[in-house]
């Protein structure tokens, strides 16, 4: 596949079987979204032929196509033969019986059969089973679909692509938007599903729970490893070192036989000269292409520790009308705690991060230190500079900068080399420095904002989901360098595997007061399994 001169990948012959799960893995802009695209027909291949199965289960990126159904109905459109044998029936239905014809009633017949084959007599309730696990509210079910927030609608797309147990399912970034109980839920999904799965993701610890086998896209083509994320990083690292060490020795071998045939060439052995540079045109290095992964390297550091006791919260409240969004909580933080906010989406995670950094030091928008609480107190601590990273990040307040200009005004006294140098390691390279911060991409934009954080060096960082648009090296260098951060984390993420690897305490929001829980992610599964229980 082209785009222009650029190859993305050539020359690909794979198989995706029934009954096993694929994940497809590499970089932004790799190809991911194209290979998907081609695979479920959307766009053809430059050249080449996809074979495919006549029923597809799509999650499809256009939130807007369905906004005048019904949610359930724009869910059950996801099994096209039944949906078009319903509307059938209801509009021969809808006709005067003096009108209905014996043609009328045969295929009122054919249609009736089709819907009872299609499952059509319990559609609606089986949609709502897919909804309820997703996370859409069943006083949500009957509304249209343009009532819906854009974290919904991609939830209710989600359940069409599930809808009608088709016998393939691709799924691009089925988990965005969705908060770590309905990622959960989806996994246990995808488990049992006995059709064949394709699916793009960057959440790490999905594609190891989900996925049976790993196509990575690098090197110009397509790789098809056993295993999931993890066991394909382990494999792909395995072979390049094998054959790098293999071209070391090969090198060196072709070395030592050149300087026997540079000395002896005018000599009396040129028998031997001879037999030695037919052997150099027998030894051949193995090509190693270039890989098109590009990690970023994050580090936070502080210019100066915190006091002991960074954040002190006696009794604080939120609400929005009737709607009690923050029951009076209290709460005392460390310095070096890193707590993750946990819960389903809409609980008020978002809303607790406001309503502590409305009034906090350090490198605070002026737009928050203007939302308002409905009750009690939050008290920074001695020494306390927060950076904050909001969920909606963007730097749109910076029209007509290029990148390095944005990130200048944030430490004026920061020289170029400085400032670049950061931008690097964050893999704005060369003149991407210079490009106008309206043309960013999402993942561009958090990217731009890490690097935001590692010049101010905060000594607290309040992070609400920084993982969206991120790839899956970039987010595996967020967790490690939150792991290395001696300061003090607030951190709202749906990732399992950076929750589980860089939280020390949870708060988990379940719509009644915030639960309190001073240790890993893993007590605390225990912990709420043992309180079900």
């Amino acid at each position: 596949m082209r785009f222009g001169a650029r190859i993305l990948f050539e020359d690909v012959t794979c198989s995706f079987l029934d009954e096993r799960r694929y994940g497809i893995t590499g970089p932004n802009g790799a190809g991911k979204s194209t290979m998907m695209k081609i695979l479920t027909g959307e766009i053809e291949p430059t050249k080449g032929s996809v074979t495919r199965p006549k029923k597809l289960g799509i999650l499809r990126q256009d939130q807007f196509a369905f906004d005048q159904f019904r949610v359930v109905d724009a869910v059950i459109q996801g099994n096209s033969a039944l949906w078009c044998a319903l509307q059938e029936r209801d509009a021969l239905y809808a006709k005067p019986h003096e009108s209905m014809t014996d043609k009328d009633g045969m295929r009122l017949g054919e249609l009736e059969g089709i819907i009872g084959e299609e499952g059509g007599y319990t559609a609606e309730a089986d949609a709502a089973i897919l909804l309820d696990g997703l996370g859409v509210e069943s006083e949500l079910h009957e509304r249209k679909m343009s009532e819906l927030q854009g974290g919904q609608k991609v939830r209710v797309l989600l359940a069409q692509a599930l809808f009608g147990n088709p016998p393939a399912l691709l799924l691009d970034e089925p988990t965005n938007h969705l908060d770590l109980d309905s990622v959960h839920w989806l996994q246990d999904y995808l488990n049992e599903y006995k059709g064949v799965l394709i699916v793009i993701s960057h959440d790490r610890h999905f594609l190891n729970s989900v996925c049976m086998y790993t196509a990575d896209i690098d090197y110009q083509t397509v790789i098809m490893y056993p295993g999931g994320y993890d066991d394909m990083v382990l494999a792909k690292t395995q072979i390049r070192s094998r054959i790098e060490s293999e071209n070391a020795q090969r090198e060196k071998k072709i070395a030592q036989l050149n300087l026997f045939i540079a000395r002896f060439s005018a000599g009396t052995r040129s028998r031997q000269v001879t037999s030695r540079r037919k052997e150099v045109e027998r030894i051949q290095t193995s090509e190693l292409a270039r890989s098109n992964i590009a990690r970023p390297y994050i580090r936070f550091d502080m210019k100066r520790p915190s006091g002991r006791h960074p954040i002190e919260i006696k009794k604080l409240t939120k609400t929005y009308e009737d709607l009690k969004v923050i029951q009076p909580f209290t709460a005392s933080v460390e310095r070096g705690e890193r707590i993750a906010l946990m819960g389903r989406n809409g609980t008020g995670k978002t809303t607790l991060l406001k309503s502590l950094i409305r009034n906090a030091p350090g490198y605070i928008d002026d737009a928050d230190k203007h939302f308002t609480i409905n009750g009690g107190i939050v008290n920074w601590g001695h020494e306390v500079s927060v950076g904050y990273f909001a969920q909606e990040s963007t730097v749109s307040k910076a029209k007509g900068l290029t990148t390095i200009e944005w990130l200048h005004q944030f430490n004026p006294a920061a020289t170029q080399e400085e400032l670049r140098g950061l931008l690097g390691q964050m893999l704005f390279s060369g003149d991407d420095a210079l490009k106008p911060t309206r043309a960013l991409s999402g993942g561009e934009v958090a990217r731009l904002i890490f690097c935001k954080l590692m010049l101010q060096k905060p000594n607290v960082l309040v992070l609400d989901e920084p993982t969206n648009h991120l790839d899956l090296e970039s987010i595996n260098a967020l967790n490690i360098a939150l792991q290395k951060y001696e300061g003090t984390v607030l951190l709202v993420t749906h990732d399992h595997d950076v929750i589980d690897e860089v939280a020390t305490r949870i708060w988990h929001f379940g719509g009644g007061p915030i639960d309190d829980f001073k240790g890993p992610y893993e007590e605390y599964q225990a912990y709420a399994q043992e309180k079900v229980s």
